[in-house]
């Protein structure tokens, strides 16, 4: 195995839509926020992100058509509390977007190595498929206003 990591910086951002509720998702802050090289190519970044936005909106359509029946036409328009300037349900959901599609891309591509070995010295259980939807999981339990455990009763 050679010790090679394709360490190059893409620069031009690049919107993804998502409908009309549900914020657009930049590519490019994608990148910087999950720290996805230019390895991954814009274009399989973007299935990623889509794949993600489409299971994530699937699960918030009941959410989305409350909010919708209390006439916000976006998630941005919801009331909540504001963190560096937006909505903090703004950054929940590009939290889920962010963590189910860096998920995919580390489970989908063996040939990339989101730990960026020897250099970032990130552990594998920081950066694994099971974390990042963990982490996704969460954010949406908190944009729903439910709970993070589930108890059954048996």
């Amino acid at each position: 195995m050679s010790g090679f990591i394709a360490g190059g910086d893409t620069t031009a951002a690049f919107p993804i839509s998502n409908g009309e509720f549900w914020p657009e998702i930049d590519g490019q802050q994608l990148r910087a926020a999950m720290r996805i090289d230019s390895s991954v190519t814009d274009a399989r970044l973007e299935v990623a992100v889509v794949n993600a936005m489409i299971e994530a909106n699937r699960e918030l359509a009941i959410y989305r058509a409350a909010r919708r029946a209390e006439g916000h036409a976006t998630l941005a328009d919801v009331p909540g509390e504001r963190i560096k300037g937006e909505s903090q349900l703004l950054h929940l959901y590009r939290r889920v977007i962010y963590c189910g599609a860096l998920a995919e891309l580390i489970e989908r591509y063996n040939s990339y190595d989101a730990t960026n070995t020897g250099e970032q010295k990130v552990t594998e259980e920081e950066t694994s498929p099971d974390q990042l939807r963990r982490d996704a999981r969460k954010a949406l339990r908190t944009l729903l206003g439910v709970s993070h455990a589930t108890v059954e009763l048996l």
